[in-house]
C-alpha cells in the first residue's frame, strides 16, 4: 500500500472527514483491520486564507511547498491536497516538491464522465467559481461548467468562509444553497460540483434535485484506489 501525503488543515473540519473516508475506503477494500497509511502535514489556515483573500498566491504555494516536501522526505508516494481552492497551485507545489499531485478536479471529472455529464454546475469558494485554474481542467474534458449569478456566489463563498470553515452548520444556509442548485438546474445543469471540501458537511442529496457530486468523497476515494493500485 503506498503512503498518502495529505495536505490539511484548510480547513481542518473538512480535513477530518478526509481522515474518516481514506481510512474506510482501505478497509472496504481490504477488510479486516486494514486502516490508510497516511502522513499529513496539517497548515494554519488562518495564513493561507489571508494570503487568498489578498491576492498573494505565492504565499499560499510557499506553505504548501515547504509542507510538501516535508513529506516527501518522509516517505510519502504522492500528494493530496485536502482542498479544492489550493488546487490552484498545485502545479507548483508538484514541481517543487517532486510527488504527483492527485489533482482534485481530474478525479472529479472522472465521476461526472462516468455518469455522462456534460454539462455541470459549480458551486465553491469565490476563487474557484470565478478563476480558471478550476474550470479549464474540466472543459479539457469536454465538460461546460455553470456558476451561480455574483449575488449567489457570494452567498456561496460567505457560507464556506463564515459559517462552515467555522463548524457552524446553519439550515438557513443549506436552504439558500438548495435554492441555488435549483437554479443552476433551470439553467441545465446535469449535475452540481460541490466544489469546496466544506460543502458536504451543509448539503446532501435530501431536498436537492440535481444529482450532487461531493468533491471530498470524490477525492478521498480516487487516493484510496491511487493507494491500492498494484505498482
Amino acid at each position: 500500500m503506498k503512503l498518502i501525503g495529505v495536505l490539511g488543515g484548510m480547513s481542518w473540519e473538512s480535513t477530518t472527514e478526509y481522515y474518516r473516508l481514506l481510512n474506510q475506503g482501505v478497509r472496504a477494500h481490504r477488510g479486516g483491520h486494514h486502516s490508510a497509511r497516511i502522513l499529513m502535514h496539517s497548515v494554519d489556515f488562518a495564513e493561507i486564507e489571508a494570503a487568498q483573500h489578498r491576492g498573494d498566491w505565492q504565499a499560499t504555494a510557499n506553505i504548501l511547498i515547504e509542507a510538501a516536501v516535508g513529506l516527501k522526505k518522509a516517505g510519502a508516494d504522492f500528494l493530496v491536497i485536502a482542498t479544492n481552492t489550493m488546487h490552484k497551485v498545485a502545479p507548483e507545489v508538484e514541481q517543487e516538491s517532486g510527488l504527483k499531485v492527485l489533482h482534485i478536479a481530474d478525479a472529479t471529472a472522472d465521476a461526472l464522465i462516468a455518469q455522462g455529464i456534460t454539462q455541470v454546475g459549480l458551486l465553491g469558494t469565490r476563487f474557484t467559481m470565478e478563476q480558471d485554474f478550476y474550470r479549464e481542467r474540466l472543459e479539457a474534458r469536454g465538460i461546460k461548467v455553470l456558476t451561480p449569478e455574483t449575488q449567489e456566489r457570494e452567498t456561496v463563498h460567505r457560507v464556506i468562509y463564515d459559517e462552515l470553515c467555522q463548524g457552524i452548520i446553519r439550515d438557513e444556509s443549506r436552504l439558500e444553497y438548495q435554492s441555488i442548485c435549483d437554479t443552476l438546474k433551470y439553467r441545465g445543469a446535469e449535475g452540481v460540483i460541490l466544489g469546496c471540501t466544506e460543502i458536504g458537511l451543509l448539503l446532501n442529496q435530501q431536498g436537492v434535485t440535481v444529482p450532487l457530486f461531493d468533491t471530498t468523497a470524490i477525492h478521498a476515494e480516487a487516493a484510496v484506489s491511487l493507494a491500492l493500485a498494484e505498482t
